[in-house]
């Protein structure tokens, strides 16, 4: 069963879509979040059940993520991708909290050869899960903020918000 709920953030309304799960925390794997004005956002489907209580445990995730308290997510995911998108994301998984990696990176860390870095690219945009799926921890190899879904403003804030929250941790 599909489940959705909405959810305010500094970065406006968060879309949540999961399905039910029994090894979840709370009882829901999150399958997307959408935040608005991203690119292929996701939109409530026919059949679809609204139930707030369900992303009861994901949404204390994300509060204590924009609040500067969590920096690592423990959530299940839902849904899939090709081998070659779920090799990449699980690099992003592992990208630490407040640190970048370019789409170069990336590529050398699933194995893949300079060349696929375009490939990379599309797989990282093709991530369901932004913010929980650090995908916007990803930057081109001059340091630029490159492409992400949810918008290069959205991707500066959420550094940004990272950035501050591990010089509040060190000092």
């Amino acid at each position: 069963m599909t489940l959705h709920t909405t959810i305010d953030s500094p970065l406006g309304e968060l879309l949540l879509v999961g399905e039910e799960s029994v090894t979840a925390k709370g009882g829901t794997a999150l399958v997307s979040l959408s935040m608005p004005g991203q690119r292929h956002t996701a939109v409530v489907r026919h059949g679809w059940i609204e139930d707030a209580d369900a992303f009861t445990e994901i949404a204390a995730q994300l509060r204590g993520y924009f609040d500067g308290t969590l920096i690592r997510f423990d959530i299940e995911y839902a849904g899939g991708g090709s081998d070659f998108r779920q090799r990449v994301w699980e690099a992003l998984d592992s990208i630490p909290y407040g640190t970048t990696l370019s789409y170069g990176d990336i590529a050398a860390r699933i194995g893949a050869p300079r060349a696929a870095v375009r490939a990379v690219g599309t797989a990282i945009g093709a991530n369901p899960l932004l913010i929980v799926r650090p995908c916007h921890r990803v930057i081109g190899a001059d340091g630029a903020l490159t492409g992400y879904a949810g918008g290069l403003d959205a991707k500066r804030r959420l550094l940004e918000l990272e950035l501050k929250s591990t010089e509040a941790l060190t000092s």
